[in-house]
């Protein structure tokens, strides 16, 4: 029997109807000597039988059966390791795929020049809406050979093992195996291969095809998608001790500040946009985990992050958590505090009071916001509903709170518009924001979604309202926070346009940054035979085709 290659292995656990996408994509290889070798980690429904149909298919694939279900991803990996031919490995979840000359491209570099692993480009697909990025793309972009981690100590963040090859030599010579009985085995084995390897090549090549499901059911969501869990935050907690202590162990402590960068600015930020939709019984027992590793952290890790994640975290250290759930609102969009307190030198700081200890003021201070001298344009302003009243038909009455923390607004009612643009095509709605008090202001806006001018082929897609402002011939638009629950109201809209009807649906974002969110669906013959038509007249071959026949009619 030929040896081959690559041994690719798929891990999968009740993953039945995914599984042959994941296998079919490994036989589509441009690279056509590889096993490929099914670990099963016990599933219990017809995973078993599909993936013996699939064995049955193609001499390449092997099925591995655990005796029992280890609840992880490390186990079933290892076990195909252990069985494994080639001299060098990847590993595939079941519910990805890899792209077409994804092993071609790393056994490449491989063969170019001895390294003990190569790895590329992770392309994320959104299951709900087909959007497609490329994971940690700063990392990617170009080819390069590493003698080291050090010499770049930002890869830390790219800490998948599923966009790499390794020599089963580099693996077998420093017993580097995943780590069993924990999550986040990829986060400590990354890091370790990292700090092990004394020369690993990036290519810029797609390597891996990562499906994205933000909105799966709870008990089907990712390890990842599960961060609602307390037992999720200790896991992740758990394994950045662990890896703390190999940087020690393996000579690497000076990685430390960038490796704790790494985790408050990617793990610690993940949990820090759903704060403001936990309970307080969770945000209790969130910080009564987080926090003692926090304190262990570098400093200059926490000098590295923007100003409104180090408020944030210091809320959290605090234990100022009604604090911190509202800070974490709009984290990442410009969003204003509700007030800010200055101090006897003018300094301004978030919240309602002047921090009493030195770590409070320092990560707290907002001078380096400039809410009250930077440009109109990217100036910070607040914009929450207060209430929503719905009226008949379609429309909607908001009640809209401003807040203008650094005084940018002048004294007196302040014109301002509600935007909102489905299908391309904006729509404006004025009203006025009266003061409150300085720098808070209030209005209401009547919203009818009938009026919007959606195209004639209808809309299919979500939107989320926009405040804007404007001041001396500059504008500002603005994100238009929610309440964080409220009852979610569907009604089928007729639209005025001649646009046919559109069931809609207003409700919370649900998750950071929670803005009011509107979601249309047509229905009836525009969802039947208009925009299927219109789908196919506007793939690129059809407008070729009726370009052409066109210019032969002429």
């Amino acid at each position: 029997m030929t040896t081959p290659d690559v041994t690719v292995t798929v891990i999968v656990f009740n993953d039945a109807a995914r599984l042959p996408r994941a296998v079919a994509s490994l036989r589509a290889q441009t690279h056509g000597n590889i096993e490929i070798v099914i670990s099963d980690d016990h599933s219990t429904d017809d995973t078993p039988a599909v993936a013996r149909r699939l064995a049955a298919q193609d001499h390449r694939v092997r099925y591995l059966r655990l005796p029992e279900n280890s609840g992880g991803c490390s186990a079933p990996r290892n076990r195909a390791v252990e069985i494994a031919r080639a001299p060098y490995l990847m590993f595939l979840d079941s519910d990805d795929e890899l792209p077409p000359r994804a092993v071609e491209s790393l056994l490449a570099a491989h063969r170019e020049r001895e390294v003990d692993f190569t790895m590329g480009a992770v392309r994320r697909v959104r299951v709900d809406n087909g959007r497609r990025s490329t994971w940690m793309p700063h990392l990617v972009a170009e080819r390069r050979t590493l003698e080291g981690i050090e010499a770049d100590p930002r890869l830390l963040f790219e800490h998948l093992s599923t966009s790499k090859m390794y020599a089963r030599a580099f693996l077998d010579r420093h017993g580097l195996r995943f780590p069993e009985g924990i999550h986040y085995e990829d986060q400590l084995f990354s890091a370790q291969a990292y700090c092990l390897a004394e020369a690993f090549t990036i290519i810029p090549d797609p390597v891996y095809v990562w499906y994205i499901e933000p909105f799966a059911a709870a008990d089907a969501a990712s390890i990842s998608n599960q961060r609602h869990k307390i037992s999720n935050v200790r896991d992740r907690v758990h394994v950045q001790r662990l890896i703390d202590d190999f940087l020690v162990s393996s000579g690497h402590a000076g990685l430390r500040e960038d490796k704790d960068y790494k985790f408050l600015k990617h793990d610690f930020r993940m949990y820090a946009g759903d704060l403001p939709y936990r309970d307080e019984d969770w945000l209790r027992a969130f910080a009564e985990t987080v926090n003692p590793y926090l304190d262990t952290l570098a400093p200059g890790a926490y000098a590295r992050l923007p100003r409104p994640e180090r408020v944030v975290l210091q809320l959290v250290r605090e234990g100022r958590l009604d604090d911190a759930r509202l800070a974490a609102r709009g984290l990442g969009h410009g969003v204003a505090p509700r007030q800010v307190t200055a101090d006897g030198t003018g300094v301004p700081y978030w919240g309602d009071k002047v921090p009493d200890s030195e770590p409070g003021r320092r990560e707290l201070a907002l001078n380096d916001l400039e809410l009250d001298t930077r440009p109109f344009p990217s100036a910070q302003f607040r914009h929450e509903i207060t209430a929503l009243t719905p009226g008949p038909g379609a429309t909607l009455t908001l009640a809209v709170r401003t807040y203008d923390p650094g005084l940018r607004l002048p004294v007196g009612p302040q014109r301002a518009g509600l935007l909102l643009a489905p299908g391309g095509r904006r729509m404006t709605v004025p009203f006025r924001l009266d003061p409150v008090r300085p720098g808070v202001f209030e209005g209401t806006v009547r919203l009818d979604l009938a009026a919007a001018p959606l195209p004639l082929q209808g809309f299919q897609g979500v939107r989320h309202p926009m405040v804007r402002l404007q001041q001396q011939g500059l504008s500002h638009s603005g994100l238009l926070l929610a309440p964080p629950a409220f009852p979610a109201r569907t009604a089928r809209v007729p639209y005025r346009s001649g646009t046919a009807p559109h069931e809609v649906t207003i409700e919370p974002e649900g998750r950071n940054p929670g803005r009011l969110q509107i979601r249309w669906r047509p229905v009836g013959v525009t969802a039947r035979v208009v925009r299927p038509v219109v789908r196919t007249v506007a793939r690129p071959r059809v407008r070729k085709a009726v370009k052409l026949v066109g210019s032969l009619l002429r």
